[in-house]
Order: structure tokens, then sequence, then C-alpha cells
């Protein structure tokens, strides 16, 4: 087989779900050039970020450097943000006016946090995706900020214990809802209440947001929340790009079969939280890109070889480990709800675990 005849498999995104496969795929396929592509040379893990905003986590630590990732596991890495896919020619636009092809390709770019739709939020505010971006906005102005986060979801309530066991002066979460962390039962949503109150962090609910402003959040009825740090963290948004050329659900992500292949198009698979698994649907949640990866792994292999392809079945329920500021942390799992010092041990050996599978 000559070097032009070997099978090109692209990697679209440094995700859980395409990062974990790549040794699978090295292994399993080991003629195909396999090539990752990412807009950011680094990778950040979103399970330790918290721990990071909070100061318990150097950026290293939650850190994955492509480059090095790519020569450790003898594939190619290119920097470059994903423009369009066409499905048919196979092929990838980057926004640099490179073009890539490939014979089998996997979709794992996750989501964004920007919210246009809120005037003023382009400007003045700050969406906590792509993790990258986020932190190079940050600085390390956060620890004596005034903070408004947009957003009561747990992913608010953990970036807002954070700040404030930072140092941030003050902390509004402002959500949309009648309550905060609406996802869990409401034991869980209590105790996570008594953490938020106990640091003294406001929370505002049925909130409507007029616009966002340098210093503060206006709000429909003309309240403003004091700003210097607005923080968007209200959902995960889907990359406006993917819509153009691909099959997507009413919130714009990647619909995919239970074989993780996009609707239509057999070449193509999709993962992560860009991908809507329309057989069982999910929130999104990293958990199930990591489940996700030996799969993509097997079927990009099987679709390389021409083998029949695995179904991907998503666990009903998965346990919930919630960073309360400090280094203790709230846990939800099949209806139980524990807390402690001992739970973020656990998780911090975990997060450690699997970065050292990923940076070593």
């Amino acid at each position: 087989m000559t070097a032009a005849d070997r099978p090109r498999v692209l990697l679209l995104g440094a995700g859980h779900a395409n990062l974990l496969a790549v040794r699978a795929l090295r292994k399993g396929a080991l003629q195909a050039r396999i090539t990752v592509i990412d807009a950011a040379a680094q990778a950040s893990y979103s399970g330790m970020f918290p721990g990071h905003v909070a100061g318990h986590y150097a950026l290293d630590d939650m850190r994955i450097d492509l480059p090095r990732f790519a020569d450790r596991h003898h594939v190619a890495f290119v920097q470059g943000r994903i423009a369009a896919i066409d499905p048919l020619a196979r092929q990838v636009s980057l926004q640099d006016g490179t073009t890539l092809t490939f014979d089998v390709a996997v979709l794992d770019v996750g989501s964004h946090s920007a919210m246009p739709e809120i005037p003023g939020f382009a400007e003045h505010g700050l969406p906590i995706k792509p993790l990258d971006g986020f932190t190079a906005r940050l600085g390390a102005t956060h620890a004596t900020a005034r903070a408004a986060i947009i957003g009561g979801g747990v992913a608010g309530a953990e970036i807002a214990l954070a700040l404030r066991h930072r140092g941030a002066r003050e902390v509004t979460v402002i959500e949309a809802g009648p309550v905060v962390a609406a996802a869990l039962q409401p034991r869980s949503r209590r105790h996570l209440m008594s953490a938020l109150g106990r640091a003294d962090i406001r929370v505002v609910t049925d909130a409507r947001i007029a616009r966002v402003q340098l210093d503060a959040v206006v709000m429909g009825d003309g309240t403003r929340i004091a700003s210097s740090l607005t923080i968007g963290i209200a959902g995960a948004r889907a990359h406006g790009w993917m819509a153009r050329t691909l099959p997507v659900d009413p919130a714009g992500f990647v619909r995919v079969t239970p074989t993780l292949q996009v609707e239509g198009h057999p070449t193509l698979f999709a993962a992560g939280d860009c991908a809507a698994m329309m057989h069982a649907p999910r929130p999104k949640a990293g958990v199930f890109a990591v489940r996700q990866a030996p799969v993509i792994a097997a079927n990009v292999v099987a679709a390389v070889s021409g083998r029949p392809l695995r179904r991907y079945h998503p666990q009903d329920d998965y346990l919930k480990i919630i960073s309360l500021g400090g280094r203790t942390a709230l846990a939800e799992w099949r209806g139980l709800t524990l807390h402690g010092a001992w739970l973020w041990r656990w998780k911090d050996r975990i997060d450690r675990r699997f970065m050292a599978s990923l940076q070593g």
C-alpha cells in the first residue's frame, strides 16, 4: 500500500471522544493517516475547570498539549478553526482557506456559550466555552471582581462558588427559570442552595436580561446588577456552521444514528456535545463523550476496513460530582445525595488519573 492509498482519517476537534479514541485508532487502523484538527494548540479538561477557577489547579494541570499528544501517538496535528464540512465531497474547510479531504471523519467540536441574543454580551460578556478562549480572557482580575453569572444550572453554580472561594468580592447568579440547578433532585438542590447561601452568593431567578454593559447587567425592569466580569453559562449552544451542510436537531446539534454516524453520511461520525443522539436523547455531559470514545474508535476502524459497526447505548443515569468552591463536593447518583471533603478528594484522583492518561 502506497502512502496515497492509505485511508485518511480526520478527527475534527480535540474533544474527549476524539482524544480518547486515538490510541485505539492508531492500534486498530495501522495503515491510516490520522490527523487531529483543532482551533487551539491545547485542549482543556472541563471536569477540572471549576477547580482551576477556584485556585486548586494550575492551567497545565488541566490542559493537553495537542502537538505533543499527536507526536506521542504518531498522528498529525493541524491547528485551524473549522468553517465548513462537505460530507458528500468528503472535504473539510478551515477558516484560513485550507481544505482537507477524508475517507472517514469524526466531528467532536463541543459547543459554545456565546449569547448573541443579549444586547451587549458580545462586547462585554465572557462565554465560558470554548474553555481556552475563556481562560485567555479571564486573566487574574476575577479574584477581586464583582461577577455576574448568566445561567443558574449546575455549571453556573460551580463557577459562582469557585469565584467566591478565589476571592471575588460579589457574585450574582442570574437564572431565567424559577430555580437554580433544575436538573438536580430536590435534596441535592437544597444542599447546593445552602452552599451558595454560605458563600454569600446572590441568586436571581425568573430573570429577564435587557442588556449587558461594561460594569453591569441591566434587567428587564431596569434593575442594575453591578458586574465587572459577566460570564455566560446558560446551556450548550451549537456551532452555527454545522447546520449549513449537516442534518441537525432543532437546537442545531448534528443528528447521529445509534452507530454515531451522521444521518445520511456513513463516512462521517459525531460525538460529544456537538452530537444529538436521536435514538437516545441525553443532556450535554462529558461522561457521554468518554463512553462514546471506544465505540467511535471501533466504528472508524470498521468503516475503514469494511466491517460491521457497533451501536452506542448511553447509560440512563450517571454520577454527578459538583465542586463547592473549596475542597469539598456534592454528589448525586441514583437518587442518593452525598457531600463532603472525601468526595472532592475522590474526584481529584479521578480527574488527575484521567489527565495522566492523556498527558503521559
